[in-house]
């Protein structure tokens, strides 16, 4: 059953460049499906999470993560009431502006481009959904729905006071409200990453030997998750009871979240997606008791996974490909690709030259990235077949 707060495709707000809707797909179910098929969502296949991603087979990568988060926000949107497909093409979209080599490489462009405006991967996610993917004969982007882009732009709440340059240029032309809240469908997706996240670096930091089950076992929820396993299936081979533990532990989140915003909504009592927007606070999120929890848990990781010495390692590794790729494409543009180059043509300022550099090099996969710095950078031969440039037929 559709709740009344949830957002209606039949009165969605249209897109920028109108178009003649589909017979058989809403509005929505459309949205998720271009951002399916878009170039920047395949990259996402070899862009890292927080291992880089040659590193492992099994290790998720920015795709794999989308495809979870995307899975939970369809599952907590039907416990909901709300709309699935917007929730879905918000999921899948939110990590689309995601440089190379994952915070690493955001934290390398955003200090590179601090003279050119800076860089967020959330701004420059709306940028690549509404100017760099360039497939259609009408328009730039996808031209989603307002809804969509809404839900990118604020799915973690109200942008106000220093709105990234992307962000503001798109809104001027196309004004997203971004100092309201989003729709529960967006908010959703918000909340559902942070539940894929949590529960995928446990397993990703087990597989890495970087912590142990028994560390696992201590700490908040994830004890009582495995007390409850050895109760049920005493003895248990060693991986399959970590699985086992580390479901339970994924349900407890997504339980949470239902419940404190069934109650929520309850207390609330929103007609329509109006008065989520207008609420003046996030309405799906943990409980307070679950998130100090999850507080800990990342305290944990962040000590034993994200800055243990083999990832920091990489981190400056990975930091100097892009810190040395930003200044040469910046003084060589010729060896920009030839639809680059076109772009590159038409610029006034270094600060345009700059926003098309960190575009190009955004857009690059890990492997990518590591093998133009060393064709370009250490002057090593590279083996191009197996390799395609960025934001390909820009």
């Amino acid at each position: 059953m559709t709740a009344p707060y949830a957002s209606d495709p039949d009165t969605a707000r249209g897109r920028l460049v109108p178009e003649e809707e589909s017979t058989f797909r809403s509005c929505f179910q459309r949205d998720r499906d271009r951002i399916i098929h878009a170039s920047a969502f395949r990259r996402l296949k070899h862009k890292t999470q927080v291992f880089i991603e040659h590193e492992g087979d099994y290790y998720r990568t920015r795709l794999t993560h989308s495809i979870e988060v995307a899975q939970v926000a369809r599952t907590i949107s039907g416990a909901l009431g709300l709309n699935p497909e917007l929730t879905e093409a918000v999921a899948l979209a939110h990590d689309l502006g995601h440089p190379p080599f994952g915070h690493t490489g955001e934290d390398a462009l955003q200090a590179l481009m601090a003279p050119y405006g800076g860089f967020d991967h959330n701004a420059q996610t709306v940028r690549i959904v509404t100017r760099l993917e360039r497939h259609y004969a009408d328009f730039d982007g996808l031209n989603l729905t307002w809804e969509t882009l809404e839900g990118i732009a604020k799915h973690n709440g109200p942008v106000v006071g220093d709105i990234p340059w992307a962000l503001a240029d798109y809104t001027a032309r196309h004004d997203l409200e971004l100092d309201s809240f989003a729709s529960a469908e967006a908010q959703v997706a918000a909340i559902a990453d942070d539940v894929a996240y949590n529960h995928h670096d446990l397993h990703d930091g087990l597989r890495a030997e970087l912590f142990s089950t028994d560390e696992l076992a201590e700490l908040p929820i994830l004890n009582a998750c495995f007390d409850r396993v050895d109760r049920l299936y005493p003895g248990l081979n060693y991986y399959r009871r970590r699985h086992e533990a580390l479901r339970r532990f994924f349900g407890v989140l997504v339980e949470d979240v239902i419940g404190f915003a069934r109650a929520r909504l309850a207390e609330l009592g929103p007609a329509s997606v109006a008065d989520i927007r207008g609420a003046g606070r996030t309405i799906i999120r943990f409980s307070d008791a679950v998130f100090n929890d999850l507080k800990v848990i990342r305290a944990f990781l962040f000590q034993r996974m994200y800055r243990a010495p083999s990832v920091v390692a990489m981190r400056s590794e990975v930091t100097q490909v892009v810190n040395e790729l930003f200044p040469y494409f910046m003084d060589h543009t010729e060896h920009l690709p030839k639809q680059w180059r076109k772009d590159v043509e038409d610029v006034e300022g270094e600060t345009e030259l700059g926003r098309i550099v960190c575009d190009y090099i955004s857009g690059m996969t890990d492997r990518f990235a590591i093998q133009e710095h060393a064709r370009l950078i250490l002057g090593q031969p590279v083996d191009t077949r197996v390799f395609l440039p960025p934001l390909e037929g820009r």
